[in-house]
């Protein structure tokens, strides 16, 4: 990577190296008791997708389809009891869950007595103890009701995430999601009546026609309900969802506002660039000031928050096991799951495949890591955290430095002042501005087998 331009700061949002379109069907399906064997699993994360929302945002490229027909839950459900089954025999029998996710689609989008399912399977059949570790999970201002936030509090969740996104109404419209904040403000109430530990909001910028003040009112708007975590994305657009669907104009007609941004020699929508850059740093600002700290280019949290254990819910460490047809697992060598696809009818497809398997004992589709990726991506995901990486720990591990490793990812990353070496010489860390175009420091990092791949994906 030459010092030169490396295109918009809005590259990619990395939550995840390599990515599922780097995942190919795995012609050996091995066992996941062989993939199992030999791993550590004194701490495991426990992970479970839901791939049902009551809408799709127009930003949404999640594996997820809107709705389920009758009986669908339920099927799925099942499907997800029996993979826990073959999940849970090729563990080791003192494997312990460490922290644990309910992701998405929405996990909310389940009933209460669905949820009660949902948990029941993660204790029953997995061995996670949800009452005595870190649970996350994903809601919506639909599916934030009373009774369903009752029964996540009854049993052990320790953080409830919404997905706001905009507080006010026109610009949710914008981004084609039906919602009012009189909606909103009633599912924040439920969060915090049912007194689960950490409520976290988030908010896009980037909406077409949202401005400075605009944003100030959404920000202001979560700030009073004080919550422990805030998350500030920036708004992509995909192809196959429904904004990339509207061409480059977008929802709104500005021309400016809503085209795709990742090119590698130049952004195609830089006047775009520059306001989604002012109002990221805008909202970080305002939350600086209000009393957060910046754990990542997207996440605040509350410095007096009290602590309640992993931070990070990204599904970024090895020993991750996943449960649904979304979900990754990770080993030290393999990471896999099941079919990708951004299109409601390959999405529908693999869903109906996933709930009539009736075998779940073998890895169908993934990527091998060898030592050369495990860097790269302990580099990338340590990096991306506003603490930045610990140079000691690397060295540990890897018996290598990071310079050494990535002499000319790294020289570039100091040529732009994104760089540098803070703590006595013993951290790798981003500077301010290098938190800032972390979506292009991501994407930078990655190899050129994975970019390979990445890049000669069927989108589906």
């Amino acid at each position: 990577m030459a010092a030169g331009p490396v295109g918009s700061p809005y590259q990619s949002y990395v939550y995840a190296y390599p990515h599922k379109t780097a995942y190919r069907p795995l012609p050996e399906r091995p066992t996941l008791r062989g993939l199992w064997q030999g791993e550590p699993q004194e701490a495991l994360s426990l992970y479970a997708h839901i791939p049902f929302c009551e809408v799709r945002c127009g930003f949404c490229n999640l594996f997820t389809r809107i709705g389920a027909p009758e009986g669908m839950t339920d099927a799925y459900l099942d499907a997800l009891d029996r993979q826990a089954v073959s999940v849970r025999e090729a563990l080791e029998p003192d494997a312990r869950f460490a922290t644990a996710a309910f992701g998405g689609g929405t996990p909310t989008f389940l009933t209460a007595a669905e949820l009660e399912r949902l948990c029941d399977i993660a204790e029953l059949r997995m061995g996670a103890s949800l009452a005595d570790i870190p649970l996350s999970v994903e809601s919506s201002p639909s599916t934030a009701t009373a009774d369903r936030m009752a029964v996540l509090a009854d049993r052990g969740a320790t953080r409830v995430s919404i997905g706001v996104q905009s507080f006010v109404d026109a610009e949710a419209r914008a981004a084609v999601r039906p919602q009012r904040r009189a909606e909103v403000e009633a599912a924040l109430g439920h969060i915090r009546d049912a007194r689960i530990p950490t409520l976290n909001i988030d908010l896009i910028y980037g909406i077409d026609g949202q401005s400075e003040q605009s944003f100030d009112v959404s920000l202001d708007a979560a700030l009073g309900w004080r919550p422990e975590e805030l998350y500030l994305y920036p708004l992509y657009v995909r192809p196959g969802t429904g904004l990339g669907r509207r061409g480059p104009d977008g929802a709104g007609g500005s021309g400016r506002a809503l085209g795709p941004s990742h090119a590698a020699g130049g952004s195609p929508h830089p006047e775009w660039d520059e306001h989604r850059l002012r109002l990221y740093r805008h909202g970080r600002d305002r939350l600086l000031a209000a009393g957060y700290r910046q754990a990542s280019m997207r996440q605040f949290r509350r410095l007096d928050a009290p602590a309640t254990g992993e931070d990070d819910y990204a599904c970024q460490t090895d020993g991750m096991v996943g449960l649904g047809c979304g979900a990754r697992s990770y080993t030290s060598r393999l990471h896999y799951s099941f079919g990708y696809a951004v299109a409601m009818p390959a999405i529908r497809s693999i869903i109906d495949t996933y709930v009539t398997a009736p075998d779940f004992t073998r890895a169908e589709v993934g990527r091998w890591m060898d030592a050369g990726e495990a860097r790269r991506r302990h580099l990338l995901q340590s990096l991306l955290q506003a603490d930045g990486m610990d140079l000691a720990d690397y060295r540990r591990r890897f018996g290598t430095d990071p310079r050494e490793d990535f002499p000319a990812e790294t020289r570039g990353f100091d040529d732009r002042g994104w760089l540098t070496t803070a703590a006595g010489g013993g951290r790798l860390q981003l500077t301010p501005e290098g938190l800032a175009h972390s979506d292009a420091i991501g994407p930078a990092l990655f190899s050129p087998a994975v970019r390979t791949a990445m890049d000669s994906y069927e989108q589906r």
